[in-house]
């Protein structure tokens, strides 16, 4: 049985190296298209990206007409680039071929005038993540820069830096869903201000399956000369297109997920209600929870999701009353989470007469209503009564488990030493679920702790100290039609009609698959 388990490992890593042979580069569009205010800058920014077009192997092209938006002219490029847009330049069949670019995982990069751009479209101001509102004259300011995420856009600046541009302030203040970078300090300037205890001006985030990066700096001249800013432009690109990545710090030691603002680590989704909710207005009558509008992003309204403090812990309470997700703000890849849940009492419709039901998704992309209009692409780790441990593939993924199929059954069960059979939400010939290999839950009412291994194509699923299922081969269906490997992503937990508890989540880095979990294999 070793032969046959070093041969699973080396074509795990075989097809790992063969899908990742070729490094893509950036195709990038550059558009600069106004219907508003026109930056004299803009010259200078084209300037500032064909030299870099020149002195790199990127592919980039330039354009001011809407009319390159279409669906199959966006399938040449893997970043847009708004270069200081301003006012409203889609009519509704651009403004639905960017949305399909942007959920199909391709990326943004917004300058400066970008977020005074389509103002009356909530999609694309909640992408971007701010609205323009006013500034006061250009001058120097102070930035503090946030080194906590080393992401490629700053990683060269330091704590402080003094830049001259035009400071924007927002409607609003910037969407929690963002993840600051970069925030200028009001002190440092005269003129308008938002008068807010923080002022980011540089941001990225991940948005209904898009990298999105964001910068307020760009309206000078000066600026696309500046070396600093350029490399920040050129970051935020290799980022966008997924090339580069944010980088996280090499450490053995847990990381605290449940801080005590959440918003710092997770946004909410939330799906379509079920027309029994009650409370709650515009809920259709028919509705039966998946069809229909979703409440949305950090749109929350009954509270499925809080936390609160219990004896000196912090605990999610998820009512399940909407199906939901917390949904983690970063992608990780080669990490070890692990966490406590325990079911509550309150089931709700869909699934009154059936078993209770949660979930931890991983590797999860695209858009946030793939699978039932409130859940992503993923691979799914099962939390229900008496099912710790199953695997799903939701909408787009395939795994390999090690399984077999007694003659009676109908499902495949785990079995370490199993053939290796594909399961995949891909191929509708193949299975997309598999049972658990035995059943290590402890009695309802009590705390469970779930870890969930992930080290490039190979996952465990872990119930209670016990490996429950062990999973090879991640891959998904890319926009392109090809089978990928899946290996990094972002965490979901389900809200899934059931009232459960989580507390103590806390993920770290890892270089290998913990020792103490091979053992049991």
């Amino acid at each position: 049985m070793k032969i046959k388990k070093l041969l699973i490992v080396i074509f795990s890593l075989l097809s790992f190296l063969d899908n990742f042979s070729q490094q893509k580069k950036p195709t990038v569009l550059v558009f600069s298209k106004t219907t508003g205010f026109r930056h004299k800058s803009i010259p200078s920014g084209i300037s500032f990206f064909k030299t870099l077009k020149n002195d790199t192997n990127w592919e980039i092209e330039f354009s001011e007409d809407a009319k390159d938006f279409s669906q199959d002219n966006l399938l040449k490029y893997n970043v847009v680039v708004f270069l200081n847009t301003t006012g409203n330049i889609f009519d509704k069949n651009q403004k639905k071929a960017f949305q399909e670019y942007i959920r199909n995982g391709n990326g943004f990069v917004g300058i400066h005038s970008a977020s005074n751009t389509e103002e009356e479209w909530p999609w694309f101001t909640d992408m971007v993540g701010a609205t323009f509102k006013n500034h006061p004259k250009v001058q120097n300011a102070k930035l503090h820069i946030n080194h906590i995420d080393a992401h490629p856009a700053i990683i060269h600046l330091k704590k402080e830096e003094i830049f001259k541009d035009e400071w924007y302030n927002f409607i609003k203040p910037v969407a929690k869903h963002v993840n600051v970078l970069a925030s200028v300090d009001e002190s440092s300037y005269t003129g308008k201000k938002m008068n807010t205890k923080n002022h980011p001006i540089t941001w990225y985030h991940h948005y209904d399956g898009g990298r999105i990066f964001y910068t307020g700096l760009g309206h000078t001249n000066e600026s696309y000369s500046d070396s600093r800013f350029k490399k920040m432009i050129k970051g935020g690109i290799l980022w966008a297109a997924s090339i580069k990545q944010v980088k996280k710090p090499t450490t053995k030691k847990w990381t605290n997920l449940f801080e005590s603002d959440y918003s710092k680590n997770w946004d909410v989704f939330i799906g379509v209600p079920h027309a029994t909710v009650k409370k709650l207005e515009n809920v259709d009558p028919k509705s039966d929870g998946k069809k229909g509008i979703p409440l949305g992003l950090n749109n929350d309204p009954k509270k499925v999701f809080t936390f609160k403090e219990e004896n000196g812990e912090k605990i999610l309470y998820v009512t399940g009353e909407i199906y939901g997700a917390l949904t983690s703000k970063k992608e990780y890849e080669n990490y070890h989470l692990k966490l406590q849940f325990k079911w509550g009492e309150k089931v709700w419709e869909p699934r009154l007469k059936r078993k209770r039901d949660s979930g931890i998704l991983y590797h999860c992309y695209g858009s946030y209503t793939t699978f039932w209009n409130v859940w992503m692409s993923s691979q799914e780790f099962q939390v229900q009564e008496g099912d710790l441990g199953d695997y799903y593939g939701l909408s787009g993924t395939s795994i390999e488990i090690p399984s077999e199929k007694k003659a009676e059954e109908k499902e495949f069960n785990f079995a370490k030493n199993g053939v290796l059979q594909q399961f995949s939400s891909v191929d509708r010939k193949l299975p997309s679920h598999a049972n658990k290999g035995f059943n290590n839950e402890k009695p309802h009412g009590e705390w469970n702790t779930l870890e969930l291994i992930c080290f490039k194509g190979t996952s465990y699923h872990v119930v209670n100290g016990k490996v429950v299922m062990s999973l090879y081969n991640s891959k998904h269906k890319n926009a392109d039609g090809k089978i990928v490997p899946l290996t990094r992503g972002r965490i979901q937990i389900q809200s899934e009609a059931a009232e459960v508890f989580y507390k103590n989540i806390k993920i770290k880095s890892i270089k290998k698959l913990p020792r103490k979990f091979r053992k049991q294999l």
